[in-house]
């Protein structure tokens, strides 16, 4: 009975089937059905980060932070690919813009929060930290560069932003994939933290197996309730007053990545902080370079028009500026509750200014309610 009253995200699971009636017999009611799905995937996404840690136990914490990410972004992925089939650029991109700006900011910043009000100073391996600061920086750089083409070469930008996009995406994807040969292979004792067997006083990890079951159990289930999100974004949107870049930029990239938050904070308060930097930079760092990419070049093939990088000034800005910080605080190789603090000031400042954005300033088109 004790173990059942325990505060827990699984107590939301029962939002799961209340969207699913809610779905299949009250189409027009898009605002409960956006609310319950968002509820929906907090439980399910925290399932899906829940295995990975455990599958982090036995791997190490590099590969066990891009296990985390990786798995961690499928729901932002999923969510990214349902909106992208619909036509939703302005809302992908924003999603995108969300996921990136609320790893380094919100999801560290939480960690630092967390982690500090436990343990006056926290480190983590400072040189890998920077590596992941300078790809942070590459991430900003393809953000700016295909937003300052679009204005600055006025009409004529039109005719081959999407042409450079594919090749930027394509550059983007190579740095990625050579970023994990140097993480994992030639200097993984640069990106080295604590081993993965588990220490006094916590329970045994699970298994191989039933982790990567639980991984692709509760991805299949965030596929699904993603559908019915993405489909009720633009309806709730309206009734609540919001912009889609709001909605974008911070609702449906909180709930995309419900996972991170829960691990980097849990890890962080078991002093473990590699990880958690590694799971917030480094979720952030495949969001930019393999995500976005991925994205573009899926376009093509889903989706009624292609979709390129040029991403709003408010959302260049936004990302670049987030950079910055979460690098300075990066820098010293050692973590406080206060960082964390300036950390999730910044990301509240920003979420004000997005929503009081208006929609025709932000540069985006209105989405189209359904009636």
């Amino acid at each position: 009975m004790r173990a059942l009253l325990t505060p827990s995200l699984d107590w939301l699971l029962v939002f799961v089937p209340i969207t699913a009636w809610l779905h299949y017999t009250r189409h027009d009611a898009h605002t409960p059905i956006f609310l319950c799905a968002c509820l929906a995937i907090l439980p399910l996404a925290g399932w899906l980060g829940k295995a990975t840690e455990n599958l982090a136990h036995h791997t190490g914490d590099a590969i066990g932070g891009l296990l985390n990410a990786t798995f961690g972004n499928a729901a932002e992925l999923i969510i990214a690919l349902a909106a992208l089939r619909n036509g939703l650029h302005d809302v992908v991109k924003a999603s995108l813009t969300g996921s990136i700006i609320g790893n380094v900011l919100l999801v560290a910043g939480l960690s630092m929060l967390m982690g500090g009000v436990k343990y006056k100073t926290q480190t983590f391996n400072r040189m890998a930290a920077q590596n992941q600061a300078t790809m942070l920086l590459l991430a900003a750089v393809s953000l700016i560069l295909p937003a300052a083409f679009h204005y600055l070469a006025g009409p004529a930008a039109a005719r081959v932003e999407d042409g450079l996009s594919t090749e930027i995406s394509v550059i983007l994807l190579l740095v990625y994939f050579l970023s994990l040969v140097f993480t994992l292979v030639t200097h993984k004792a640069l990106f080295g933290g604590e081993g993965g067997e588990a220490r006094g006083g916590e329970s045994q990890p699970w298994t191989v197996g039933r982790s990567v079951g639980v991984l692709a159990g509760a991805t299949a289930m965030i596929a699904w309730v993603s559908e019915i999100l993405v489909g009720s974004v633009a309806a709730a949107a309206h009734s609540f007053g919001m912009t889609s870049v709001f909605v974008g930029v911070i609702v449906v990239a909180i709930i995309g990545n419900a996972a991170e938050h829960s691990t980097a904070i849990l890890v962080a308060r078991k002093n473990r902080m590699d990880l958690a930097m590694g799971i917030a930079v480094g979720s952030s760092i495949q969001i930019a370079l393999f995500v976005g990419p991925v994205l573009v070049l899926t376009s093509y093939f889903v989706g009624p028009r292609p979709m390129n990088l040029v991403f709003t000034p408010a959302e260049v800005l936004a990302v670049t500026l987030s950079v910055l910080i979460c690098a300075q605080t990066a820098n010293d190789g050692e973590s406080n509750w206060m960082e964390g603090v300036q950390l999730l000031a910044v990301y509240a400042i920003l979420g004000a200014v997005f929503y009081f954005l208006p929609e025709i300033t932000a540069g985006i088109p209105h989405l189209a309610v359904p009636k």
